[in-house]
């Protein structure tokens, strides 16, 4: 069965540039260990609808703020479990893991693991 890890991330609009540069970084790391898809999608209608819990009040997005939301999709939870103990071993994301260059507040992101039950 597919599994899919979810991210929900607030960036800064001043970081963009940065947080893309990072993303596509990461995408070419996750997919040569064998993830089957890297998406990142940047907010465009995250407005609030009547009864709706939005993103903007959800994540408490600040003034030139924007959100991402991402994916990145597997085989299986196994499949997944396998390609992310390569990744958090790649030297190529060491820059990215010390916290200190993120481009984003990683305590504001939000995060998990998904199996599929529907697809196509």
């Amino acid at each position: 069965m597919a599994y899919v890890d979810g991210f929900v991330v607030p960036v800064p609009k001043r970081n963009l540039k940065a947080y893309l540069t990072m993303s596509r970084k990461g995408r070419k790391v996750w997919l040569d260990h064998g993830a089957l898809e890297y998406r990142e999608c940047a907010g465009d209608d995250i407005g609030a609808k009547k009864g709706i819990a939005a993103f903007p009040r959800t994540l408490k997005l600040k003034p030139g703020e924007t959100v991402f939301f991402s994916w990145i999709t597997y085989k299986s939870k196994a499949h997944r479990d396998r390609v992310n103990a390569k990744v958090m071993k790649d030297p190529r994301l060491n820059s990215m893991m010390d916290g200190k260059g993120m481009p984003f507040d990683a305590k504001r992101m939000v995060y998990g693991g998904f199996r599929v039950l529907i697809s196509e």
